[in-house]
């Protein structure tokens, strides 16, 4: 179960306001507990995706669970890479070095390549983007596209921590 506790999210400089919003939903830091762990779940349902996501850097042992979370989600989306760029398969393998790194199967050299080569990967894939992007119709459809890509990393999420409490 991924947790952390207001202390941990104080420390880490949570937003006062979001640190707040999630203090008075539980009680009150005080009522509640400035060392009692709040599960990442509670702040996916109190405070929502940005929140939760920002707050597994106070939760310890994460690292590989947000490491793969981030895969996964770009893996999710990676078929919009490669419908425009078909013969470039530099994320799919930063992506695929990336999990093998979280479970202790890559090196620090491997990751930093694979990062390297994806980061030129997606640069030319922005410029390209930026050039083709035009119209007011462009821009809607890349909103409802982004607004339904949140509400499956949400989704995600949630799945991937429901399991983990079972």
């Amino acid at each position: 179960m991924i947790q952390t506790t207001f202390r941990k999210l104080h420390d880490a400089g949570a937003c006062k306001e979001r640190y707040r919003f999630l203090a008075k939903a539980l009680g009150g830091i005080k009522a509640y507990g400035v060392n009692t762990p709040i599960t990442l779940l509670q702040i996916l349902d109190i405070n929502g995706l940005d929140d939760a996501l920002w707050a597994l850097r106070a939760c310890p042992d994460s690292d590989t669970f947000a490491r793969l979370l981030a895969c996964d989600y770009a893996e999710h989306v990676l078929r919009i890479f490669e419908t425009q760029y078909p013969d470039d398969d530099r994320p799919r393998k930063a992506i695929a070095v990336s999990r093998r790194y979280a479970r202790g199967e890559a090196t620090d050299a491997e990751l930093s390549a694979a990062r390297a080569a994806a980061g030129y990967a997606a640069g030319a894939a922005a410029l390209a983007a930026a050039r083709a992007a035009a119209g007011y119709a462009r821009y809607a459809a890349r909103a409802a596209a982004w607004n339904a890509e949140r509400m499956w990393q949400e989704a995600r999420l949630r799945e991937l921590l429901e399991r983990g409490q079972e």
